[in-house]
């Protein structure tokens, strides 16, 4: 929850016109966390960059971004308008749109937006961000990112000795349980709708002193605009501050469908994503990702550095492109007549002197054989 990758917002602020970005180096999906810090960096290495960000943060609701070093418990949205005139000041440009598409014309990929642009780029960087898909149960989504968690290391401190509930929807439940028991005594795991933990699981609840509570959660108990417990299908009420849910984690990687990426089931089961190497590279050329849409559990500085990391790499990736243009330019150029080559002398050198172009003599101003 503590990523700001987003879908696609605030409209442009300096740096470049739109216009004179029809045909950036990169056009960069997803102006959050990882986006805003590969266009900083692409655009500090002179690179022109053009992002495209819907406005639709992940992280909207969450009162704050942690564990980013030097911008601990800063709003979400301070982070971003920060970022965005970062971005700006070294002549990149932000513009509110969303992406419908890409293909590829050519040696380029064309991006076509909602708002009807359609830029040509030679790179493509997708930092859209993930969908959290909730468990069924009334109340969880207007209450996500609140006091309905699921990262102990974005929101725990937060709701440290408080009475915390563990909503049991997935293979992780028993995992995230003992993990929020680092940060309260009081931990209660709610089956749900998963199956019982197997024997050495429960030994570690007991060991942990994590209650167990059997029957499905119906519905939460909400007192003063706080959550104050859960309902469960038995009638019974059980106290609470705080609920962590595991949500199954959709990548938004669809605009790339156009292009031949498609997402995929993660290994561990907790959704899918868009696979790529360790430097945000999918394997199609000019095709590349970061943040939450190819790391599913990024939180936001996780999320920047992957940004700053595929930057890197798209950055090289041009500059030796670039270096083979130049290269096969200049033999093409090394091909054709050259004006001081020793053919283009002696041709200048017949039509001036005729056949006293050669020896000593035409230097001395006559034969030597007519000298006394």
């Amino acid at each position: 929850m503590d990523s700001t990758d987003t879908a696609g917002g605030a409209g442009a602020v300096g740096g470049a016109d739109e216009r004179d970005l029809a045909e950036p180096d990169v056009v960069v999906v997803g102006g959050g966390a990882a986006g805003l810090s590969a266009a900083l960096t692409l655009a500090r290495a002179r690179r022109t960059v053009l992002v495209f960000d819907s406005g639709e943060p992940r992280n909207a609701p969450a009162a704050g971004v942690h564990g980013l070093l030097g911008r601990e418990g800063m709003p979400p949205g301070e982070l971003v308008r920060a970022g965005r005139e970062e971005v700006s000041r070294y002549g990149g440009l932000i513009v509110p749109d969303t992406v419908t598409g890409t293909r590829r014309d050519g040696g380029r990929i064309v991006v076509e937006t909602a708002g009807g642009r359609s830029h040509r780029a030679r790179h493509v960087l997708v930092a859209s961000g993930l969908i959290d898909e909730l468990p069924a149960v009334p109340g969880l989504r207007e209450r996500w990112g609140r006091d309905v968690l699921h990262c102990p290391y974005c929101h725990g401190w937060e709701v440290r000795d408080e009475p915390i509930g563990v909503l049991a929807s997935g293979p992780k439940a028993v995992h995230q349980a003992l993990l929020f028991r680092q940060w309260t005594p009081d931990v209660t795991l709610f089956l749900h709708t998963a199956g019982d933990p197997d024997e050495e699981q429960w030994e570690q609840l007991a060991a942990r002193g994590v209650a167990v509570v059997d029957g499905e959660v119906t519905g939460l108990a909400i007192e003063d605009d706080r959550l104050s417990g859960v309902l469960l299908a038995s009638g019974r009420r059980v106290p609470l501050r705080a609920l962590a849910v595991a949500p199954r984690f959709l990548a938004r990687g669809g605009v790339l469908s156009g292009l031949g990426v498609t997402t995929v089931e993660h290994p561990v089961s907790v959704g899918r994503y868009v696979e790529a190497d360790a430097q945000g590279a999918t394997g199609v050329e000019g095709v590349w990702v970061a943040g939450n849409v190819a790391d599913l559990m990024a939180g936001v500085a996780v999320a920047a550095a992957s940004g700053v990391r595929a930057a890197m790499a798209i950055n090289a990736e041009l500059t030796a492109a670039d270096t083979a243009a130049a290269g096969s330019a200049r033999r093409s150029t090394a091909r054709g007549p050259r004006v001081f080559a020793a053919p283009a002398e002696s041709a200048v050198g017949e039509r001036v002197l005729g056949e006293r172009r050669h020896g000593l003599e035409s230097l001395l101003g006559g034969e030597r054989g007519g000298e006394g």
